[in-house]
């Protein structure tokens, strides 16, 4: 009776994960569906973006263009940031729109000079008005890190709302990753970011574990607890056969 209550709990817990797991996998192919269709948008711009917080999400994942000035006094450079197999740094510049505020922007990636890894390079940066385009994303390229987040030009990461208190510039809620440059096309930087999706794959295939899990849970039982003592009985209820020499 043990073995056997033992059996149901486990087979019911492993079944409730995998029908977890497909439940996940439903949720994000909706969430991906609504990344898509936010990106199909019209582009937003300057005077459109989120000013509250609150109202930031509804805009991650769109299409924005930008018209403003370069703050390049306040770039910083995001460390090890790889890009076509290559470590270098995103290149981080604040953008400052027509109304005072600024969007902190991923301009792009360069590549870190192997001789010198805290050799910046001399990115190209227009003193005049510029006009960008890119997607709108809740944070910048993110990286573990241990400790709090430095404040020189070379960082790990950049958190809006210190980096806003450090600079005292009325950031927006949200980044710019940029992806093309009016008039601005020889700054030498990359900008291959990686399209926003769910990994949905990654719940099928937990919920495969669990389902097989499961399955495996009912044929042990079968096998152990029903199929194999029957089979010993039958093999003692056997007459046995006596042979006598002569």
């Amino acid at each position: 009776m043990l073995v056997l209550l033992a059996a149901v709990v486990a087979l019911a817990l492993t079944t409730r994960l995998g029908v977890w797991q497909l439940d996940r996998a439903v949720q994000k192919t909706a969430m991906q569906a609504e990344i898509d269709e936010r990106a199909r948008l019209p582009e937003l711009r300057e005077h459109e973006l989120a000013v509250d917080a609150a109202l930031a999400p509804a805009q991650f994942g769109r299409l924005a263009r930008l018209h403003g000035s370069w703050l390049s006094d306040k770039t910083v450079y995001l460390d090890n940031r790889m890009m076509a197999d290559r470590v270098g740094f995103f290149v981080v510049t604040p953008l400052l729109l027509d109304d005072g505020s600024a969007v902190l922007v991923q301009r792009g990636w360069v590549p870190r000079d192997a001789a010198q890894r805290t050799h910046l390079p001399d990115i190209q940066t227009s003193s005049t008005s510029v006009e960008i385009s890119g997607r709108l994303a809740p944070t910048l390229s993110q990286l573990y890190q241990l400790g709090a987040a430095g404040t020189g030009l070379i960082r790990q990461n950049v958190e809006l709302v210190a980096f806003a208190r450090e600079t005292g510039l009325a950031l927006r809620p949200l980044v710019l990753l940029q992806l093309a440059v009016a008039g601005d096309s020889a700054d030498g930087l990359a900008r291959e970011w990686s399209r926003p999706a769910v990994d949905v794959h990654k719940n099928y295939g937990y919920a495969f574990q669990w389902f097989a899990l499961s399955a495996l849970i009912t044929g042990l039982y079968i096998w152990l607890q029903l199929v194999r003592p029957r089979l010993k009985r039958g093999q003692a209820e056997l007459p046995t056969e006596h042979t006598s020499g002569h």
